[in-house]
């Protein structure tokens, strides 16, 4: 039976792995174990990073709608309340952005939500 050399499917791998770590500090861009540990925890961060995220844009989109809520005297939640009442199917992404874009049209979704 023939001998089966690895190299060149290890150097692959090792090559592909060291080509995602570039620009790491020291050792952490070009030792092979160092750099798995290093992109790891790295791929492990971003994977949370992604998750935090959503959930950070969801609490600013609820800070400008109650902020811009307030303004016209009324609370966060009664407004949303309300505008699920009224029938209004706009998300918070959007409310937020009429509030910081559109004052007027936030206005009129008030004046909608108080009747």
């Amino acid at each position: 039976m023939t001998r089966v050399k690895r190299g060149i499917a290890t150097k692959k791998r090792h090559k592909r792995l060291l080509k995602q770590t570039k620009g790491y500090w020291g050792q952490r861009k070009n030792i092979f174990k160092r750099a798995k540990e290093t992109l790891m925890r790295a791929m492990a961060f971003a994977y949370k990073g992604r998750k935090m995220l959503k959930r950070d844009m969801r609490q600013l989109f609820i800070t400008r709608i109650g902020a811009a809520a307030r303004q016209h005297d009324m609370s966060y939640n009664t407004f949303i309340h309300a505008l699920q009442k009224a029938g209004v199917g706009l998300n918070r992404k959007m409310l937020s952005q009429i509030a910081v874009y559109e004052p007027e049209v936030f206005a009129q979704l008030v004046t909608i939500a108080k009747q």
